[in-house]
């Protein structure tokens, strides 16, 4: 068989358009730093590659929720350190005030004095973060309590319009107390708020029923001399708070209403607690998160990433071949009669 000019020709453009198709791959590859361009490169690593990108945006959207949810509870462990300090102000005077020899007048400053820390504890408890309120549950938009006027005393009760004039109080009380959660992780959700209800209604460590806002109205009466504090007609909050066997105001300020702001104390102590474990429960998560998102990139980069040493060798050796085929072209192919004529 003879080999002609043309079939040698032939032969030499096909190897030069490999090798240069070759050259371009590689310029490619080193000018996007990635391995692959297209699905058809290499498909099972093109998968492998959008299924980990997925799994690392999803993580940044759970980074993203434990950073809100740390950032609610450090505002809520403000809001319980507030709280705690107005009730221990409160106790404070509540001893001072069983002083027997005080008189009326002494009193009344020190039930005037407990009727500024009653708005206090009302505006730490409507504290808002981010457009919400820390203890609204999911009625966040709405402020959960409210400071009551009744005479020359103040009071704190949820901020509900009760029945008649409200037949859905039930649905909103159950909202403000209702608990919210997060998603933290794959099918891994914490409950993170503390609600109103958990401060204004608890069960004392003997389990009896506490209200606090029944608890600050005897007080106040207690202060101006009365007995037989109103007892609560809310429909929902059945908590009633009735005098001892006994008609001296004084004795009822020492004893039951101290150890109702004590028992207040301890339950809000309990809460504070309680929240202190979610706050490290959401660091824990926080810094698995960011080890998971470090993994995770580390085997992308793996995947999609080229070897910028690797590629500069193999692109400088495609490189010489390629200049090599060129000059042993020019020897091989011989020059035609027509090139002479030329």
């Amino acid at each position: 068989m003879r080999v002609t000019n043309k079939m040698l020709s032939n032969s030499f453009l096909t190897d030069m358009s490999t090798n240069l198709q070759n050259m371009q791959k590689l310029q490619k590859q080193m000018t996007s730093g990635k391995e692959i361009s297209k699905p058809s490169d290499d498909p099972a690593k093109v998968a492998r590659a959008m299924q980990l990108t997925t799994d690392i945006n999803t993580n940044k959207q759970y980074n993203s929720n434990i950073s809100n949810t740390t950032n609610w509870l450090d505002t809520t462990d403000t809001a319980l350190a507030q709280a705690g300090d107005v009730l221990q102000k409160v106790r404070e005077l509540l001893v001072s005030a069983g002083n027997a020899a005080y008189g009326s007048s002494e009193r009344q400053s020190i039930k005037d004095e407990i009727n500024q820390r009653v708005d206090e504890l009302t505006q730490i408890l409507n504290t808002n973060y981010d457009g919400k309120y820390v203890f609204g549950g999911t009625r966040s938009t709405t402020k959960p309590v409210q400071t009551v006027v009744n005479g020359s005393n103040n009071n704190i009760d949820y901020n509900i319009a009760v029945p008649p004039a409200n037949p859905a109080y039930p649905t909103e009380l159950n909202k403000i107390n209702k608990k919210m959660n997060v998603e933290i992780s794959q099918g891994v959700t914490m409950e993170y708020n503390v609600t109103a209800g958990d401060l204004l209604q608890f069960n004392n460590e003997s389990g009896a029923g506490c209200n606090l806002g029944e608890q600050l109205k005897s007080i106040v009466n207690h202060l101006d001399g009365n007995l037989n504090t109103s007892t609560n007609t809310d429909p929902i909050i059945s908590a009633k708070y009735t005098d001892a066997a006994t008609d001296d105001p004084t004795l009822q300020l020492n004893n039951k209403d101290l150890q109702g702001i004590t028992d207040t104390i301890n339950n809000l102590l309990n809460v504070r607690a309680q929240v202190g474990a979610k706050q490290n429960r959401s660091e824990s998560a926080k810094s698995k998160n960011e080890d998971e998102s470090f993994n995770m990139t580390t085997i992308l980069s793996k995947t999609e990433d080229i070897d910028i040493t690797q590629k500069t060798m193999e692109y400088a050796t495609l490189q010489t071949v390629y200049m090599a085929s060129l000059q042993t072209s020019a020897k091989v192919i011989q020059p035609t009669l027509m090139d002479y004529l030329k």
